[in-house]
């Protein structure tokens, strides 16, 4: 068996367990049989300076099965890569960990535990000072670097990201944030997606990315915090699983829970509560390092974070109430819709998740005051996250309600226990009082629990059709064929098929049920108890009938409709997360600017431009004012030996009109064999000519194959700090610029960088351009 991986974002494992390989994308796939295993790296090239090196094979054989000597491992050129008990790994999580214990389903097991995650998550994490609770983060979970790019104002921007639940965890830390920081940092929630593919820019030193994500090895989220990285941004991730590809991405990790409070159910639940604590804490922490926090109102959020477990514990004790209510609405109801507004949009968020993802269905979210200018004309069952409103909020809600009702809409409203003004509602769940900040919480955990039970009234429903076919496989099982099975069959199936019908008549079946599955279902077991089954069936599908056609054709029925009301819980039908293909963003950003789009244009393949090629040529687009020209060449042959050759491919604008020494010699040398070898673009003058020029390298693996040469004219006059950023951009310019000034003239005076020609400070020496910045230097 071969295995691989190339880039970021998934994991592999293989466990080494008593003579066999478990294979699986996290380690907690491996755990049952082993704790032992190797981990696959497809980020880091073996090579440094060969990219190609980037990515692993493996090759398992059965000979040495479960052992290191069954495994051969490849970097993705091929290189073999050595394994030692070294690479062996001991996982940090076992099975005790993924113990399901008296619970019917993961999932209502994850939901009894999410007080105790919360509370694992906050502990240790808070100290009292001077009567006043503060946030205490170590140096893994918040490093002192950011701390001090926080506080010196390096930091002017963050953004959470995540996907999913993740995402929605992540919008609750935008009001804490806001409630605690002043307008010197801008604080944005947005999908991983949304920033890596319409919010990247070449410089991202100035702001802070907080990842969130159960798992950490979720696709979109680690290339988005790869590319972020890359470009100098700073990460924090909050994360539940130690060992995770995003905690291994961030530079600093706060852990949720203890690290290892593993989720299995697919429908996340207590994740998302641990994320809403770490993010309160995280954001509370932040807000500290600018030394500019309100210390009253941060010790009301922290001090409402250690109350919240209790009162989720509340929530809890109302489950049968709670099922009630659903058992009573959700299944005779084909739309459903959540609104809340204020913090519970994000409780509805992500109960909207939650209740697509166990029930099936295409939920609407929306503001609550703005529901009635949207889809009423469906008549709705509405869950309506009003928990935590203050007065004057809580009535204006009470008086949608009151116009979702007279809309033949069905309100389930989820309030504050004392509220009295949800008469119009066909339910109310009240929960426990709670900071108006974090009410949200509650809001969010009666709709996990409404969802599940949800759920198991809606799979109920397929009870009947399951005893039904249950009844047919049971007599051809057992022999029966011929008229003698379809007797059998007619007589047991009579009871249950009438419980059916009587319930198919009362509505119960009306939100789940197609209604071409719902007639066909109706013909077909009235045709088998009803009288002649045979010949009825013939007319009605022109098929020659037969005991086993018409039995098959039964079954095949209520599979059908079994399969639209099977409701697994701990599954889900085309789960996201068996899907490994994320987002592959890389560097549309920069492909916008019109140096860049030049080069593109004359022909260089997008593939071959690197990403530190594409951010110097981002940066000197601010210089350029026109591509007047371009020659495309080739290059065969290492050019570092003196045996390379160049071909020219294509020309264009002003290079049509020029001669080339090319064309007489095709041996690779001067400054294209020094762009060919370094690999890195040249800003030059022409010596006979005088002509600007710039040198990009074409690269396909670590092998340079050509080399664009664009012919361009520079801007005459620009200001001095877009002159800074170019030089910045550009082979350190300015940063070596400013290192020989200031050697012998103590100062740098940056306004001077207006006064001379770009294209000069680009080409000639530093040393030569620092003269001019030199008592009775030439300006």
């Amino acid at each position: 068996m071969y295995l691989a991986l190339n880039g970021s974002g998934q994991g592999l494992y293989v466990g080494l367990a008593e003579d066999r390989f478990i294979v699986a994308s996290e380690t907690y796939g491996t755990v049952e049989e082993t704790l032992q295993y190797i981990r696959l790296d497809g980020e880091t090239p073996l090579h440094k300076d060969q990219p190609s090196s980037r990515g692993q094979v493996v090759r398992l054989s059965q000979a040495g099965a479960g052992t290191l000597d069954g495994i051969s491992m490849y970097a993705y050129d091929g290189t073999p890569i050595p394994l030692s008990a070294a690479d062996v790994h001991i996982a940090e999580v076992t099975t005790r960990d993924i113990d399901r214990g008296d619970a019917p389903h993961f999932l209502l097991k994850e939901i009894r535990e999410a007080p105790r995650s919360f509370r694992k998550t906050i502990r240790g994490r808070t100290v009292e000072n001077n009567g006043l609770l503060v946030p205490e983060l170590d140096e893994f979970t918040l490093p002192s670097a950011i701390v001090e790019k926080i506080r010196s104002g390096v930091i002017k921007r963050i953004r959470i990201i995540g996907q999913g639940t993740a995402a929605v965890a992540g919008t609750s830390l935008v009001p804490v944030l806001g409630s605690l920081l002043d307008s010197s940092i801008h604080v944005e929630a947005l999908t991983a997606t949304e920033l890596s593919g319409f919010a990247m820019s070449t410089e991202m030193s100035d702001m802070l990315v907080i990842a969130v994500s159960q798992s950490g090895t979720t696709t979109d989220t680690n290339r988005t915090v790869d590319l972020v990285v890359s470009r100098g941004a700073s990460v924090l991730a909050i994360v539940n699983r130690r060992g995770s590809e995003l905690a291994s991405k961030a530079h600093g990790v706060y852990y949720t829970s203890d690290g290892r409070d593993v989720e299995m159910s697919v429908a996340s639940t207590k994740a998302f509560y641990a994320q809403v604590a770490a993010g309160a804490i995280l954001s509370c922490a932040v807000a500290q390092a600018t030394g500019r926090v309100h210390p009253e109102r941060m010790h009301r959020i922290l001090s409402s974070l250690i109350d919240m477990p209790s009162a989720m514990e509340t929530v809890l004790a109302q489950r049968s109430s709670i099922a009630a209510i659903a058992h009573e609405y959700a299944p005779s109801r084909r739309y459903w819709a959540v609104v809340g507004s204020g913090p519970n949009t994000v409780a509805a968020n992500e109960v909207r998740i939650k209740l697509s993802e166990l029930c099936y269905k295409s939920i609407s979210c929306d503001i609550t005051e703005d529901k009635k200018h949207i889809d009423l004309s469906c008549e709705p069952m509405i869950i309506v996250c009003a928990a935590g409103l203050s007065e004057g909020t809580a009535a204006d809600v009470a008086k949608e309600v009151a116009i979702f009702k007279a809309h033949k809409a069905v309100p389930i409203v989820i309030a504050t226990e004392g509220e009295t003004r949800f008469d119009a509602a066909a339910a109310v769940v009240s929960v426990p009082v709670a900071d108006p900040a974090l009410a949200f919480v509650l809001s969010a955990m009666v709709g996990h629990l409404f969802g599940y039970e949800a759920a198991l009234a809606i799979d109920a429903l397929a009870k009947p059709l399951r005893q039904l076919r249950e009844v047919v496989e049971l007599i051809v099982g057992r022999g029966g064929t011929g008229d003698d099975a379809l007797g059998k069959v007619e007589r047991q199936i009579l009871p249950v098929a009438q419980q059916f019908f009587a319930a198919l008549r009362t509505g119960q079946y009306d939100g789940n049920l197609e209604a071409s599955t719902a007639v066909q279902l109706v013909a077909m077991l009235r045709t088998v108890t009803g009288p002649q089954p045979l010949q009825s069936y013939q007319r009605e599908t022109g098929k020659v009938a037969s005991p086993a056609v018409l039995l098959d054709d039964l079954v095949a029925a209520l599979t059908r409709g079994i399969d639209e009301l099977t409701r697994p819980i701990d599954a889900i039908k085309h789960q996201a997360k068996t899907v490994t293909v994320g987002i592959s963003r890389s560097e549309e950003g920069l492909f916008d600017r019109a140096l860049v789009k030049a080069v593109v244009d004359a022909g260089a393949a997008r593939e071959q431009l690197s990403y530190a090629t594409l951010k110097v040529l981002a940066a000197l687009d601010a210089a350029v004012d026109s591509v007047v020209g371009y020659t495309r060449y080739a290059i065969s042959g290492d050019p570092t030996l003196n045996l390379a050759t160049i071909s020219i491919v294509e020309r264009g604008g002003l290079a049509l009109q020029l001669s080339s020494r090319v064309e007489a010699n095709t041996s690779l040398m001067g400054t294209k064999r020094r762009v060919a070898a370094e690999q890195e673009v040249l800003v030059a003058r022409g010596r006979k000519d005088g002509r600007t020029v710039i040198f990009v390298p074409e690269v396909k693996g670590a092998e340079t194959v050509g080399i664009t040469l664009v012919h361009v004219a520079f801007r005459e006059s620009m200001s001095a700090s877009t002159v800074r950023q170019v030089l910045q951009g550009y082979d350190r310019r300015y940063d070596r610029l400013v290192d020989w000034v200031t050697e012998s003239e103590g100062a740098f005076r940056e306004d001077r960088l207006a006064e001379v020609a770009i294209a000069d400070l680009l080409i000639n020496p530093v040393s030569e351009s620092a003269n001019l910045w030199r008592t009775g230097g030439n300006q």
